[in-house]
């Protein structure tokens, strides 16, 4: 059974990124080390040391013009990783990054607490009930990013196109909700339902701001919001600078996005981003 879900309001929790991937956009993919199983562990370890409330294991990229990986090659590439982590007890809840339902439920099994789907359960008809099955917690994203809409940015790296929006903030209110419904219908409790606005997936760099700085308007919706800014492209097209050198503008993006009601940060500077987050909490929950 997976664990309970974070206690509300308390603090901001921080999510760990674990790529297990050889093309992640940050330059962090695991599958490029020589020991996969024991790198992906000792990050582990050392974001639980540094103040991880929850480490996401993702094994397929998102980043603009990725290819697609099968669930078989998925999951050879997570199962692993994910009984070596769980065997050790670490003191953090496991999300995995899929929206295969096939990957969802042998990951579940496996003993992982979260799924985290980039497609708010509109990609894989089974997947909600597996995760209502299992009684995981699921974090639900908005998306309407196209793999064939990638711009190009030269030494920034690419970025999804902006899709087409009558009125931003209310359409993806409208997109999430039908999300929330897709889960309760399926049987997922509202209590174990977390929502992203999805930063970064099909949103242009003014939108993307938009969305942190009026993230309180999704509070309406009545789940927690987990926002995933680090180290995208739009702060490198504001900052003009490449992954490697975004943090400071991540951590803005994250400093404001908990002033407007982030509950949980996903990133991929742990150390760092709990130290901004504590700040930020001393300053807007006292």
């Amino acid at each position: 059974m997976p664990k309970t879900n974070l206690a509300r309001g308390k603090k901001t929790y921080i999510m760990g990124i674990i790529n297990l991937t050889p093309d992640s956009f940050s330059g962090d993919g695991i599958l490029s080390a020589g020991d996969p199983v024991h790198q992906a562990l000792a990050q582990a370890e050392e974001f639980v040391l540094d103040g991880a409330d929850i480490l996401d294991l993702g094994a397929e990229s998102s980043r603009p013009g990725a290819q697609p990986v099968t669930a078989e090659e998925e999951l050879k590439r997570l199962l692993p990783v994910l009984r070596e982590i769980k065997s050790r007890e670490l003191k953090a809840l496991v999300s995995v990054d899929t929206w295969k339902a096939e990957v969802a439920e042998a990951c579940l099994q496996a003993g992982a607490d979260w799924i985290n789907d980039i497609w708010g359960l509109r990609a894989d008809a089974h997947l909600a009930e597996v995760i209502a099955r299992y009684k995981a917690t699921v974090v639900l994203m908005h998306n309407r990013s196209q793999s064939s809409a990638v711009r190009e940015l030269g030494t920034l790296g690419s970025s999804y196109q902006g899709a087409d929006y009558a009125d931003l903030i209310p359409d993806i209110i409208s997109d999430l909700t039908a999300s929330i419904r897709i889960a309760k219908e399926a049987g997922i409790e509202k209590e174990r339902i977390i929502l992203d606005p999805g930063i970064g997936f099909g949103k242009t760099v003014a939108q993307n701001l938009a969305l942190i700085n009026h993230l309180d308007k999704f509070k309406t919706l009545g789940c927690p919001l987990l926002i995933g800014p680090s180290r995208k492209s739009f702060i490198g097209q504001i900052l003009d600078l490449p992954v490697d050198q975004r943090e400071e503008g991540t951590a803005a993006a994250v400093a404001i996005g908990i002033a407007r009601g982030a509950d949980i940060i996903r990133v991929h500077n742990v150390k760092m981003m709990v130290r901004v987050a504590k700040m930020a909490d001393e300053i807007t929950r006292n």
